[in-house]
């Protein structure tokens, strides 16, 4: 699956992922993350990234390109 930014990989992975984690995983970051999500805090992109990283299986890739 490919998503075209990372707040949109994490919601993704919020509303599909998340809920699935084992509860000894649904401690620190993951759920302080979904708490600042979901009721209006900010998450910023990089710790979005790394959530994804850890907890979500997730390779990040950037692309850059550049059309004349």
């Amino acid at each position: 699956m490919k998503f075209s930014s990372i707040p949109e990989a994490f919601d993704w992975w919020l509303k599909n992922e998340y809920p699935n984690l084992p509860a000894d995983l649904k401690k620190g970051k993951p759920v302080s993350a979904w708490r600042d999500y979901t009721h209006g805090g900010g998450v910023s992109e990089k710790r979005m990234k790394e959530i994804l990283i850890e907890f979500g299986r997730f390779k990040i890739e950037t692309i850059i390109t550049h059309e004349p």
